[in-house]
């Protein structure tokens, strides 16, 4: 059931309660249902039995999520203390097996003996490796010396057309 129907429910139950109180007020009369019959008080207990189980949860719930919501705000400083323990304690034991185990540490793991193939096979590869990439060494990089010969080639700038010139207008002067 969720959390609304629940409530509807107590709530419900709740005015069932005082509903039963105002029309059997005698609290021993038998009432015959459910193929039995059961006092009037015997209802309202076992009803008042649920609502009182309902509140109970809800107060447990509420305390649950108190505590819940300390244990966010502080794990984070919590976990930063413990990761820092750790480190301190791998570095005062070292590899000293017992000493971890009594922290619940494992030693840090020894990287299995390569063999000589190994080695053989992982050095070829590295140097195809360079090869393919064309990859050297700083010491190879400076050796390297670029001979380049330069050929500066200017290109006029095109001059725009240029106006043709004025000319002065013929004049005709007199003959004397």
């Amino acid at each position: 059931m969720t959390s609304k129907a629940i409530d509807v429910v107590v709530a419900h139950v709740t005015k069932m309660i005082v509903g039963i109180k105002k029309r059997f007020p005698n609290g021993s009369q038998v009432l015959p249902f459910e193929g039995g019959t059961h006092t009037v008080d015997e209802v309202t207990n076992a009803m008042q039995a649920f609502l009182d189980h309902r509140k109970a949860v809800d107060n447990a719930r509420a305390a649950a999520q108190v505590v819940y919501d300390a244990e966010t705000a502080a794990s984070p400083a919590l976990l930063a203390l413990i990761a820092g323990f750790t480190k301190f304690a791998r570095t005062m034991f070292g590899t000293t097996a017992d000493a971890l185990a009594d922290l619940d540490l494992e030693p840090p793991k020894v990287p299995a003996p390569r063999t000589a193939a190994e080695k053989a096979i992982s050095a070829a590869k590295g140097k195809a490796t360079r090869q393919a990439r064309g990859t050297t060494s700083a010491k190879q990089k400076k050796s390297v010396k670029g001979n380049v010969t330069a050929v500066l080639v200017v290109t006029p700038a095109t001059p725009a057309p240029a106006a043709a010139p004025v000319s002065p207008a013929p004049t005709t002067a007199p003959k004397a």
